[in-house]
């Protein structure tokens, strides 16, 4: 997971960073309106003191009288059967990118984010009650690291002062909570490189301050283990898309989210995703300090977003897109390192050498991100339409043209985008800051799976054509991904069983060993991935929360 977290103590205290990551430029957007507008109030103050009931809420006692459900008194003397351990589950959150906007919305402009199919994937494993532990085991970052439950700050974080109801919105980290979590996470990776214990304390201290505010001293012994598809540090939303994962986990936990299910009404389900989406921006402050709110957003909810922010003392304005379209989508990552904050003030700079040409370059890319808005939400859009995605893809052309413009592009950015256009396989944008990192193709129609309509087309490219350009790329050094734009956001997967042609009864459980051993990206989604991991479509085992 991509972050920084430093000193929890200051963070907490001052918050904040520079640049374009669009979780770090932006606060949270709190309520929706009925017109899809999202607007936040001033931070609400502590002193919430009604506790959120864990799954499991009270410690065993003797039985002396048959019970509420029916169960036979035990004899004194002997011990109480066991509670069958409850069964693993999963739950599932996507990465995120920025499709129109880059830096134009520093400056006041509109930007557009929608989540991609690369996710990360929660396993929940119960341990037996007399275990007493919480593990939290992400081997993509190299962590591994248990607490002892009953050692945990509880006076502290259920303190009637401090408490938070599970459907609180928290806008702020309580630095005193803050403060006593911190000795439970100096022995996190104490003996890793200072820039690898960064990224380990950012996700323990996420998921343990989430843990400590959802749970209590009676929750579950739990081992929680994380793989990811999304690459970590190119800013594509790793470290929101493990928020998610990780709020979404504790409140069903905690009992604190109705389904989902295929039944559930639409009201319903935004209330569900909108509890989740709170605590995740918890979880993203830890680790960001100053989080937009956007990327846990749309990892929450999925599809995409629309936001501005024109007072940077005042939240952003946040427009949920729910009829955004399922696209072909090729990232590539150029693994060039990059710098966000070099490349804002580069901009920064061209604003006040060149004021004039600056702001008609940064205006046009706000009418680029308008005009697609525009396209999209129009009700006789289709997807499937040449001529609408050659409209969508042109201006995905005409947003990099722009950034290059402003000088954020980089040789390697070129290179890609030249390679792709002599392909003839879409149309190419950087994503995020520039000067590096990733890029994102729009795939035209017939790159994937074309109707025979269109197969004839000079235009339109043949498969062959995209393994030709996966080859060219690679050659160069370029790491490629082939995913979707506006899909689902966060899932469950509960119980962790999927039929994966297996030949167990019942399906296939997935457990920590199998998971863990799945090799890489591939294996991961082969394993549990929500689409099947290439197998052929959405596994109808996972459920989400569609409003």
């Amino acid at each position: 997971m991509a972050g920084r977290i430093g000193d929890l103590r200051s963070n907490a205290a001052t918050g904040g960073s520079n640049g374009l990551e669009m979780e770090e430029e932006m606060k949270y957007p709190d309520r929706q309106h009925s017109n899809g507008t999202v607007t936040t109030p001033a931070s609400r103050g502590n002193g919430m003191s009604v506790e959120a009931h864990s799954a499991h809420g009270n410690a065993d006692h003797d039985v002396s009288e048959t019970s509420s459900n029916g169960a036979r008194p035990q004899p004194p003397g002997t011990r109480k059967e066991s509670s069958p351990l409850a069964p693993a589950f999963m739950v599932s959150a996507p990465g995120k990118v920025i499709v129109f906007g880059e830096h134009a919305v520093v400056h006041g402009k509109a930007a557009m984010a929608a989540a991609i199919s690369l996710r990360s994937y929660l396993l929940v494993t119960t341990l037996s009650k007399s275990q007493r532990t919480v593990t939290l085991r992400f081997p993509d970052i190299s962590l591994s690291h248990t607490w002892n439950i009953d050692t945990l700050p509880w006076a502290a974080f259920h303190s009637p002062s401090k408490k938070r109801k599970y459907y609180d919105l928290v806008t702020a980290l309580d630095p005193e909570l803050v403060g006593a979590m911190q000795p439970h996470l100096t022995a996190v990776s104490s003996d890793a490189p200072p820039a690898e214990q960064k990224i380990r304390h950012a996700a323990a201290a996420a998921f343990l301050y989430l843990f400590l505010s959802l749970g209590s001293q009676q929750s579950p012994p739990c081992v929680y283990t994380l793989r990811s598809t999304i690459p970590i540090g190119a800013g594509l939303g790793s470290s929101a898309s493990t928020s998610v994962c990780i709020s979404a986990t504790l409140l069903l936990q905690s009992h604190a989210l109705a389904g989902p299910h295929r039944d559930q009404l639409s009201e319903e389900a935004e209330k569900q995703l909108e509890r989740i989406n709170r605590w995740a921006f918890v979880g993203e402050l830890l680790i960001h300090g100053n989080p937009s709110g956007v990327d846990n957003t749309v990892a929450s909810g999925g599809k995409a977003v629309l936001f501005k922010r024109t007072d940077y003392n005042k939240p952003p304005r946040v427009t949920r897109l729910g009829d955004f379209p399922e696209l072909p989508l090729l990232l590539v990552d150029t693994r060039q390192a990059k710098s966000t904050a070099a490349e804002v003030a580069k901009v920064a700079h061209l604003r006040t050498t060149h004021p004039a040409v600056a702001g008609h370059i940064l205006d046009a890319i706000d009418k680029v991100t308008e005009s697609a808005h525009a396209l999209i939400a129009s009700a006789d859009f289709n997807p499937d339409d040449p001529a609408a995605l050659q409209h969508l893809g042109e201006l995905v052309a005409l947003n990099h043209g722009l950034l290059f413009s402003l000088g954020v592009s980089h040789p390697k950015l070129e290179k890609l985008r030249r390679l792709v256009d002599d392909a003839g396989v879409g149309w190419t944008k950087l994503t995020g800051a520039g000067g590096g990192g990733c890029a994102i193709t729009l795939l035209k129609p017939t790159t994937t799976s074309a109707p025979s309509s269109l197969s004839s087309s000079s235009s339109s490219p043949s498969p062959s054509k995209l393994r030709t350009l996966q080859t060219r790329l690679e050659a160069e050094g370029f790491e490629i991904y082939t995913t979707t734009l506006g899909g689902d956001g966060v899932g469950v997967l509960m119980p962790a069983v999927l039929t994966n042609g297996s030949a167990e009864v019942g399906g296939e459980v997935i457990d920590q060993d199998k998971f863990l051993r799945a090799e890489g990206r591939e294996g991961v989604e082969r394993l549990v991935g929500v689409d099947g991991g290439g197998a052929g479509g959405e596994r109808g085992e996972w459920r989400f929360w569609r409003p």
